[in-house]
């Protein structure tokens, strides 16, 4: 078993920065990839951002490229994701999510990862 918390989101001003933070605890973080995922009220869940198990590989969604940094501390169980030049369509929940297979590539597909977090709540305002 996998537990997956968020934390770091809230209301901001477009232009503006967050950092969100996922901990994870329950089995050795540092063996798998890490993704985040977002989901906008009546919309279906969208990847944002994943990283490998040593950081040697990140993926982004073409939306966030340049914006959005994932970045992971295997020493302290957290994947990060820092958030600038905010946007209101960056508005959704942010989950958190972690693929089992060891030493995997980080993927863009959402049926890949086998934990999730129960997500924390993004706010851009124009």
């Amino acid at each position: 078993q996998v537990q997956l918390v968020e934390s770091g989101g809230g209301l901001v001003q477009t232009g503006g920065s967050l950092r969100l933070s996922c901990a994870a605890s329950g089995r050795t973080f540092s063996l798998y990839a890490m993704g985040w995922f977002r989901q906008a009220p009546g919309l279906e869940r969208e990847f944002v951002a994943a990283i490998s198990w040593r950081s040697w590989n990140t993926k982004y969604a073409d939306s966030v490229k340049g914006r959005f940094t994932i970045e992971r501390d295997n020493a302290k169980n957290t994947v990060y994701l820092q958030m600038n030049s905010l946007k209101p369509e960056d508005t959704a929940i942010y989950y958190c999510a972690a693929d089992m297979s060891p030493g995997s590539n980080p993927s863009l597909r959402a049926l890949q990862y086998d934990y999730w977090g129960q997500g924390t709540q993004v706010t851009v305002s124009s």
